[in-house]
């Protein structure tokens, strides 16, 4: 049969489940556009930035079973998305890239668009396609798909020229998909091992990344089973409920709250499930070897990279958990201690963390621990919280309580500004009947706001706040403390009305802790009744988090001594004399 590779590649993304591409049509993909136009199961999501479809397409695989996809122009539109598709690539999430190519029937050079897509994409995914033939279009399609799904998860770029896409080829038949299974089998000597390990543990600790958002339900009762504290790193934040009284805090090391500390000084045994130590988690590589730790990944190259191990074992974090309990339970494992009672202490730490930021309420400004006191009173239990990069994201992630799987998402290893408000869209999206909150920085905001214009196209109410200190806060922060400058970090006064009038939404600004309550409420009841909202908060970063300061503690004991007393002397002098 003849086909066009435009119509084979709707039905090979078809088969893969797409239900939603994100992108902006050009000279190079029309015949692609046209095709998912006529197709009843993938809409296509027409976006302001090819930087907003990457992110689109990121927090999509996050939270739901489709993997995000991109219908991208080569070269301009590649370059754009990049900083999603990089994003996606460093904290191992699904994607599939497709990008239009130039025409491979011409001899002619100097192409519009002309430049090697597959030399410049391989760096930041796991594997590049340029298809060649009509009968290359669907199996590469699948071949994709499986890379960008097996092991560690990551985008994958297909770049498919437009003499395919538009004339039609011979093709022997148009395969369906069949998935296959990836997954690594779990020796069983090395769970024995490991189960025998945790047996003669007195104390032992869980640590879960985003590898082990799929066994949340295992990991609750493996901590229960083994009255085991339990951190996440900050990606991984919702692979364990926050409100279980074994919950400590996403971050380990000096960055972690007093919960995260005490478990620490106490633990015997650290048990890794799908996290990699990386800078972020472990507040500037701030925590010591943990004792016997015992790494679980799907990626092996992960393993004894920052921190040794005394057990590796390569296995899907879901499979690996449910496998851990069911051995243990078959043991009739006992724990040395009741986890409610190890609970009771976790969470008196927590509550009186907690109290730290809860200080009487201000006139002139709005306190985060307030902030996030109210919207956790006011949302559903399974809300997911979309955020940026930058302050306001490890506020986030020390004062807000996620409880569902995939239920906190934020731009991590490659700490991209720009995620949220394409994040809140796609998530939204994806989520019809979930309730999804963005919460973004001023300077993010400037970045991708536009993309607001996107929800009001497509109708998708997203609610989103707006953390307005008029700086960009984090790295005014570190920045203000040893060098007592803010280079380059302090914004405009910025009228975001402006940006929801341009959308064509509603704006609420909180000037506040006094009306913060009430505002909040109109802003809850207008997402509820279908309208997009966005909520402008003056917000109060004057309080460090324990990021922050774990961060800035831990930078200056490592410096040598020369370097350090030149740091503290510029620093004395400047915070003096000014």
């Amino acid at each position: 049969m003849k086909k066009t590779g435009a119509e084979l590649a709707r039905y090979a993304l078809e088969q893969i489940g797409v239900q939603y591409t994100y992108g902006i049509p050009g000279t190079h993909n029309t015949e692609l556009y046209d095709q998912l136009n006529s197709s009843e199961q993938i809409t296509p999501i027409l976006v302001t930035h090819e930087g907003g479809a990457a992110f689109m397409g990121d927090a999509t695989s996050r939270t739901s079973q489709h993997i995000g996809t991109l219908m991208i122009v080569p070269a301009s539109g590649l370059t754009h998305a990049m900083s999603g598709i990089g994003e996606a690539y460093l904290d191992g999430i699904a994607m599939l890239i497709i990008s239009g190519g130039v025409r491979r029937d011409l001899a002619q050079h100097y192409k519009l668009h002309d430049i090697d897509q597959l030399v410049l994409t391989q760096g930041i995914t796991k594997a590049q396609f340029l298809i060649e033939s009509h009968r290359d279009v669907i199996p590469t399609i699948y071949k994709a798909y499986d890379i960008a799904i097996s092991g560690q998860p990551g985008p994958v770029f297909i770049d498919l020229p437009v003499n395919i896409q538009m004339y039609t080829g011979e093709v022997d038949e148009m395969l369906p998909y069949r998935a296959t299974n990836n997954k690594p089998t779990i020796d069983p000597a090395v769970l024995a091992k490991i189960a025998a390990a945790l047996r003669q543990a007195k104390k032992p600790m869980l640590y879960l990344g985003w590898g082990a958002i799929k066994g949340y339900d295992y990991a609750i009762r493996l901590a229960e089973l083994l009255a085991a504290p339990v951190a996440t790193s900050l990606q991984g934040k919702s692979a364990f409920p926050n409100s279980h009284p074994l919950y400590t805090c996403a971050g380990i090391g000096r960055g972690a709250k007093p919960s995260g500390q005490w478990a620490l000084q106490q633990h015997d045994l650290l048990l890794t499930v799908g996290a990699r130590f990386g800078e972020v988690a472990t507040a500037s590589y701030s925590l010591d070897q943990p004792k016997n730790l015992i790494h679980i990944d799907i990626n092996p190259e992960v393993f004894n990279k920052n921190y040794q191990a005394t057990i590796t074992l390569v296995a899907d974090g879901a499979d690996f958990l449910q496998q851990l309990y069911q051995t243990l339970v078959a043991a009739n494992h006992q724990a040395e201690q009741k986890w409610q009672d190890v609970g009771k202490v976790l969470q008196e730490k927590n509550q009186a963390y907690y109290a730290e930021w809860l200080k009487k309420p201000k006139s002139d400004a709005v306190q985060p621990g307030l902030f996030f006191r109210a919207l956790q009173s006011k949302t559903p239990s399974d809300v997911i919280v979309v955020a940026d990069d930058g302050h306001h994201t490890f506020l986030a992630g020390e004062l807000m309580d996620v409880n569902a799987p995939a239920a906190f998402i934020s731009p991590t290893d490659f700490n991209c500004m720009g995620y949220c408000v394409p994040g809140t869209i796609a998530a939204q999206l994806n989520n019809p009947d979930r309730q999804v909150i963005g919460i973004v920085g001023d300077g993010a905001m400037l970045m991708t706001g536009l993309e607001l214009v996107t929800a009001s196209r497509y109708d998708i109410p997203v609610l989103l706040f707006i953390f307005n200190d008029g700086e960009l806060g984090q790295i005014a922060q570190f920045q203000k403390i040893p060098l007592n400058r803010k280079t380059c970090t302090v914004l405009s006064d910025i009228n975001f009305k402006g940006i929801a009038m341009v959308a064509g939404i509603e704006y609420i600004r909180i000037d506040n802790d006094l009306e913060l309550s009430a505002k909040m409420d109109e802003a809850l009841a207008l997402r509820k009744s279908g309208k997009s909202v966005l909520v402008d908060v003056k917000m109060d970063y004057s309080q460090k988090t324990r990021l922050t300061k774990g961060v800035v503690e831990v930078s200056l004991a490592r410096m040598p001594l020369d370097q350090k007393v030149r740091f503290l002397g510029r620093a004395v002098k400047r915070f003096v004399f000014g």
